[in-house]
């Protein structure tokens, strides 16, 4: 019986993919996240340059921003998503050179928008560091 709930539990969401969708690029200081995603917003899917093997500081290096990019978006290609909007978010390194990928990938790129969040003064920053 339990084992019948646990199957029912893990039941897969099944995604719709369409020929257009969207990009979004997650690049902190410590790792760069990318996923494509369905028009409506469901990820279809993703990688990051942890999951690529890179560990410490060499998860934000722009290398490690190109191999999650490329990964990601070859396999998005193969489910058929062939344009993308990309969304940019965080400070990170790797940025470009995650975008140059997707595009090499044969995802055709139509917008490239910088959603990174912009505080208008609000939280008080950390001390100055001492090193």
């Amino acid at each position: 019986m339990s084992s019948e709930k646990r199957k029912d539990k893990a039941k897969k969401r099944v995604v719709q993919v369409e020929a257009s969708g969207q990009a979004h690029i997650q690049a902190t200081f410590n790792n760069i996240v990318i996923s494509m995603t369905n028009s409506t917003g469901q990820v279809i899917t993703w990688s990051s340059a942890g999951k690529m093997g890179f560990k410490g500081s060499k998860k934000n290096t722009p290398y490690a921003a190109q191999m999650a990019a490329q990964d990601c978006a070859s396999r998005a290609f193969e489910l058929g998503l062939r344009k993308v909007e990309v969304f940019v978010k965080g400070p990170g390194s790797g940025r470009e050179s995650a975008i140059r990928t997707i595009q090499s990938a044969g995802i055709e790129i139509s917008t490239i928008k910088d959603v990174t969040p912009l505080p208008h003064n609000g939280c008080r920053p950390p001390k100055k560091r001492r090193v």
